[in-house]
C-alpha cells in the first residue's frame, strides 16, 4: 500500500508533519470552483460531486524565499521540529520540508525526513513530490510525478536498506494536490465557519478525496506571535484510518494563509505543532 499523509508533522510513530494521519490508500489552467457550504447533503455526496482544486485567490501570497520553523509537543515532551522553505521559479512553486524528532522522542524513535513538492503556480495542481524517509530503521527514497497529459500518477520507491525497488502507475484526475501542497491549498479556499469543501489528493496510489470542515475563526497565540485564524478540520471518509483520529489546522486569516498551528488527536494522545518563527529571505 502507498502511504498518504495529510498533516505535515513529525511524530513518534510516523514522524512527519503530514504523517500524523498516516492515511494509506490502495493502489490545467481552468478554474475548478470550490463547493459551497453544505448543510443537509451527506458528506459522501459532497465528496463524489464537488471535489475540486480551485485557482488560488487573486490576493494569495506565496511565501517566496521564506522559512517557517515549527516545533511539536507530545504529552509535554518536545517531539520534533519541522522546517518549510518556499521558492518560486516563475511557473512553479517549490515547498521543501524537513522533519526531525528531537529530545526524548528522538531517543525512542529516530526520524529525519525530507520532502520537496513542486506545484503549478497558477493552478495549484501538484506536479511532483520527492521524499527521503528515515523513520526508525526504515530508509526509503520515493518520487511521484503527475503526468496530466496521460492522466497518470507515476510512483517509484527504493528501499535503501536492501536496494529493492517498486514502480506503480495509477489513474489521476485533471488536477490533484499532494501531501504537502494539500495543506497549503486548504488554507486558500474562501469559506466561512459552518461551511465545508472537498478536494482530491494523491500520494502515488488511488486518489482520495479530503473533506475540509471550516469550524471557526479564532485568535490564537503561538511563539511567532498572535494571529487571527480560521480553524479547519480535514477528514478522509474512506480508508483504514477512517475514524481513528482527528487533525485540525489553524490558518492565518490573511492573504498569506499561514498554517500557524496544527493538532492531531490520536489514540495515543495529542500532538501539537506551533509556528516558532518566520525567517524572511535575505536581502
Amino acid at each position: 500500500m502507498v502511504r498518504i499523509s495529510f498533516i505535515l508533522l513529525a511524530t513518534t510513530s510516523a514522524a512527519l508533519w503530514l504523517n500524523v494521519m498516516n492515511l494509506r490508500a490502495q493502489s490545467p489552467a481552468k478554474q475548478h470552483p470550490a463547493s459551497a457550504p453544505q448543510t443537509s447533503t451527506k458528506s459522501t455526496d459532497i465528496i463524489e460531486s464537488a471535489s475540486r482544486v480551485q485557482l488560488p485567490p487573486a490576493d494569495y501570497e506565496f511565501p517566496h524565499g521564506q522559512n517557517y520553523i515549527l516545533s511539536g509537543e507530545w504529552r509535554l515532551f518536545n517531539a520534533g521540529t519541522a522546517t518549510l522553505h518556499f521558492e518560486n521559479t516563475g511557473a512553479e512553486n517549490h515547498i521543501v520540508m524537513t522533519a526531525d524528532a528531537t529530545g526524548a522522542v528522538a531517543l525512542l524513535y529516530h526520524v529525519h525526513d525530507r520532502m520537496e513538492s513542486v506545484i503549478d503556480a497558477k493552478t495549484f495542481c501538484s506536479q511532483s513530490i520527492k521524499k527521503h524517509t528515515e523513520e526508525g530503521f526504515r530508509r526509503v527514497d520515493t518520487s511521484l510525478a503527475i503526468d496530466y497529459r496521460r492522466k497518470k500518477a507515476i510512483f517509484d520507491e527504493k528501499n535503501l536498506k536492501n536496494n529493492s525497488t517498486r514502480h506503480v502507475e495509477n489513474d489521476v484526475r485533471e488536477c490533484v494536490t499532494d501531501v504537502i501542497s494539500g495543506i497549503f491549498y486548504a488554507g486558500t479556499v474562501p469559506a466561512q465557519p459552518g461551511g465545508q469543501f472537498s478536494f482530491p489528493l494523491n500520494d502515488g496510489g488511488k486518489t482520495v478525496d479530503v473533506l475540509a470542515h471550516v469550524e471557526a475563526k479564532e485568535e490564537i497565540k503561538v511563539p511567532a506571535g498572535t494571529y487571527k485564524t480560521i480553524r479547519i478540520q480535514p477528514e478522509v471518509l474512506s480508508g483504514p484510518l477512517k475514524g481513528k483520529g482527528k487533525v485540525w489546522v489553524w490558518y492565518s486569516d490573511d492573504p498569506s494563509h499561514i498554517p500557524v498551528q496544527m493538532r492531531a488527536k490520536m489514540f495515543w494522545g495529542n500532538l501539537t505543532f506551533k509556528l516558532q518563527r518566520i525567517e524572511q529571505p535575505a536581502k
